[in-house]
């Protein structure tokens, strides 16, 4: 449709364009958006040029999670094609040696054939703890990551751990950027939004109060209000 903003939509680890939904159907007055797959490289080099082979010469680009880690590596690729910016629950840094345990203990768990058990063990880092009990939200989350698969997630994993430190970067984006952080994200640090807000020229920070990793699912009237303004201002 004449007019709209092309949107790519990057996923997190284990998701797909669910995490998208409220977005999807309440924003394609303004941007015309596509969800991309994440699922098929295992290193972030070749992900940005799968995406980028596809894309429009020119678009806005928002990832949540691994999807902004995307972001980070689409725009070294291709940094005059993104005309704004919204990194949602994530981070430039790499991953801690915490982290890293943490990710090799679900991948030998998926390994093993324990796949139905690795969202389970990640589900109190992916949403708020008042959420745990609701039965729509965790459901949605763990069909969500069965649709993934464990191979998927084996290469998604892979990717994230030899990203590199998008750290040094920051200061290199200069579209309009949008940096959006839950209050409670068990996965990204308030902090780590806050560095990035600062170290990026033209970047405006919101945080999303009672909300934890998965802010597009956990809050989605909220989210989708944001991206409208960063998409129209």
């Amino acid at each position: 449709m004449a007019g709209l903003t092309p949107l790519l939509l990057l996923p997190g680890l284990l998701c797909d364009a669910a995490l998208w939904r409220h977005q999807l159907e309440t924003l394609s007055d303004v941007a015309e958006m596509r969800v991309l797959d994440l699922t098929i490289e295992d290193q972030a080099g070749a992900s940005a040029r799968r995406v980028l082979a596809d894309a429009p010469d020119e678009f806005a680009l928002a990832g949540l999670s691994m999807g902004g880690y995307l972001a980070f590596e689409i725009l070294r690729q291709a940094p005059d094609r993104v005309t704004r910016l919204a990194l949602l629950n994530t981070t430039a840094r790499p991953d801690t040696p915490e982290k890293m345990k943490f990710r090799q203990d679900l991948i030998d768990l998926a390994r093993l054939g324990e796949f139905k058990g690795v969202t389970p063990r990640l589900l109190p880092r992916l949403i708020h703890p008042d959420r745990m009990d609701d039965a729509d939200l965790v459901g949605s989350v763990l069909q969500m990551a069965e649709r993934v698969g464990r191979e998927a997630f084996l290469r998604q994993q892979r990717l994230l751990m030899n990203r590199p430190d998008s750290r040094h970067d920051l200061g290199l984006i200069h579209c309009p950027t949008l940096v959006l952080a839950g209050r409670q994200d068990g996965l990204t640090p308030l902090a780590d939004s806050i560095e990035m807000a600062e170290k990026i020229p033209r970047a405006k920070l919101v945080v999303i109060e009672d909300c934890g990793h998965l802010s597009t699912m956990e809050r989605p009237r909220a989210v989708s209000a944001v991206l409208r303004y960063w998409l129209q201002a």
